[in-house]
């Protein structure tokens, strides 16, 4: 039988703190996840600096990769951008590259607003194009996960948006549970593959559920050009939203430009 324990001789109360700018320091920024996504916080936390804050909700979406699922996702971003009340965001990020081009990146930053209106939105699409012409990569070689048509119609969207793609590459894998655990050795080995094509000068390798992030200034010391994915120009592209510039050149070359 348990004794009655007797009460604290000390009982302390209003005792003095001081504050600071909290974890967000430098800026905040909201990524909204796709509910079947296993890799983007993970990516994001490996390349965000100290000071940057990383708040995140999840998204109702289809396990397959298909344009019909895809566009299902839209009425969820309202509700998912509900992140945190009286918390002022440098950006806000929506986490699918696919889904960004079948909904359209414009709508999709129009859903955003419907929550935190004049937020700074942008997505892996809008990332990738803007990420490229830093890097001043005219020919790139595009590398996914996804069914030849949906690889084929990624390409020729990219392609709509200013980009050379002559070269593409695909796991021909549309779930995304499968493609979470496409292991960093294979992505790296189908990059090299695609890169040393004398008809490109960058790779981008599409797909939030894929592992790049961690590899990719391993993989452009080897093949000497230019890296970058779905997680990798989404977080370089939210940081320069957000007015971080740093330059961390252990995250690869796209790291090192404005």
């Amino acid at each position: 039988m348990l004794q009655d324990l007797p009460p604290p001789d000390v009982h302390l109360s209003d005792i003095p703190y001081d504050t600071d700018a909290g974890i967000g320091a430098r800026a905040n920024i909201g990524l909204l996840v796709l509910q079947t996504d296993q890799t983007i916080e993970d990516e994001f936390r490996h390349i965000l600096p100290d000071g940057v804050a990383l708040y995140h909700s999840r998204l109702k979406s289809p396990t397959e990769i298909e344009p019909a699922k895809l566009r299902l996702m839209e009425q969820e971003i309202p509700g998912a951008t509900e992140l945190l009340p009286s918390i002022p965001f440098a950006a806000v990020g929506f986490g699918c590259t696919s889904g960004a081009l079948v909904i359209g990146e414009p709508q999709v930053a129009a859903r955003v607003h419907e929550v935190l209106p004049g937020t700074r939105v942008t997505d892996p699409v809008t990332a990738a194009v803007a990420a490229l012409k830093a890097l001043k990569a005219e020919r790139v070689a595009l590398l996914t996960p996804y069914l030849p048509e949906i690889t084929a119609s990624l390409r020729d969207q990219f392609q709509a948006r200013g980009l050379n793609i002559p070269v593409t590459g695909t796991f021909n894998q549309p779930d995304d549970y499968v493609v979470a655990v496409i292991t960093p050795e294979a992505i790296k080995a189908a990059i090299l593959e695609l890169g040393r094509s004398d008809q490109v000068d960058a790779v981008f390798v599409s797909c939030t559920s894929m592992r790049v992030a961690r590899i990719v200034a391993e993989i452009e010391t080897e093949l000497g050009k230019p890296i970058t994915s779905s997680n990798h120009a989404l977080a370089w592209h939210m940081l320069r939203q957000a007015g971080i510039s740093d330059a961390m050149p252990q995250h690869g070359r796209l790291f090192e430009t404005v």
